[in-house]
């Protein structure tokens, strides 16, 4: 089987890399992993001449334009990598029988709900950044709506993190460096460790030989169990760190919560990003293997105070 992961570069696909090392991969499966030196995800001829040399049996798209506020003024190429790209790796599945793996944002929503989002909710992007990716979304649906062959699942996803920067390695580094922070307390959502993320998509894709398995085709919420603040999510993390033994001059009390209001930036973002996994886990259990909902076991909490207390033995705070 060939696997084809872009994006290596990112949180998400360094987290596939370090799974296709470690135990995932046989020797009758071929994976390469893309990152942007090898393909510009602007360029469909790029992206249709690597897709046709390699032949994948499964597209992992791992990439994607995130850069929220500078998406607001670089529409086009948001647009290209996040809608038109996925589109053209869609076709591909589509028209040879392949598996696509695609990831996607809470930021297709607007936030105004009150509960927590399941598949079925209506998209209602606020920015460009969401706006680009609800349009991938429906670009992969509508490529796979006649499809006689191949299958799709795109996980939408929340507050990613893993190697590399992001929101908890800031938080840690900034309250080594002062000793009062002041943090979002009215935007709900779900932390989502990369590793927890791979892991469950291909917990979903493939059987226990590690190969393709079928699975119903469709939109599922990748989140742990549990929800949060971002000021909540701050708090976990620097007592994490503090229970590690890394000193900080911010203790937990002197993370002070503001509204999101009193921190503007230039693309709006949704209030509320919590998402209802059960779509995601009743897919995996259906697949027989009941060893795979090991991953459901751990909420977003320890899944946090796991990684802070791994950043924290390695040296990285």
């Amino acid at each position: 089987m060939n696997i084809l992961v872009f994006g290596k570069d990112g949180q998400l696909g360094k987290a596939f890399q370090s799974l296709f090392e470690d135990a995932y991969v046989s020797t009758q499966n071929q994976v390469q992993l893309i990152g942007r030196d090898q393909c510009d995800l602007a360029n469909p001829d790029a992206i249709n001449a690597l897709l046709n040399q390699f032949k994948p049996d499964l597209i992992i798209n791992a990439a994607a334009y995130t850069a929220v506020d500078k998406a607001e003024s670089e529409t086009d190429l948001a647009y290209a990598i996040n809608a038109k790209a996925p589109e053209l790796m869609a076709l591909y599945a589509a028209t040879h029988g392949a598996t696509l793996l695609h990831y996607s944002t809470d930021y297709v929503f607007d936030g105004n709900k009150q509960g927590v989002y399941i598949e079925e909710d209506h998209r209602s992007p606020l920015g460009i950044y969401g706006q680009s990716k609800a349009a991938g979304e429906e670009a992969i649906v509508a490529a796979f709506g006649s499809a006689s062959s191949g299958q799709f699942a795109i996980f939408r996803t929340s507050w990613v993190y893993g190697e590399g920067g992001n929101f908890i390695r800031t938080i840690l580094r900034l309250a080594k460096e002062r000793e009062e922070l002041r943090v979002i307390h009215d935007q709900h959502g779900v932390p989502t460790s990369a590793n927890w993320l791979a892991r469950v998509s291909l917990d979903l894709a493939l059987d226990q030989q590690m190969q393709l398995r079928t699975f119903p085709s469709g939109i599922y919420h990748a989140v742990p169990s549990g929800e949060t603040t971002w000021h909540g999510l701050a708090r976990v993390v620097t007592q994490a760190a503090l229970d590690a033994g890394i000193h900080l001059k911010a203790s937990p009390e002197a993370i002070k919560p503001i509204l999101a209001i009193e921190y503007p930036l230039p693309a709006p973002r949704p209030m509320n990003s919590r998402m209802d996994n059960a779509k995601l886990q009743l897919a995996i259990e259906q697949s027989g293997d009941m060893s795979k909902l090991q991953h459901w076991n751990e909420d977003w909490l320890t899944q946090v105070q796991s990684y802070v207390s791994k950043l924290a033995e390695d040296g990285l705070i």
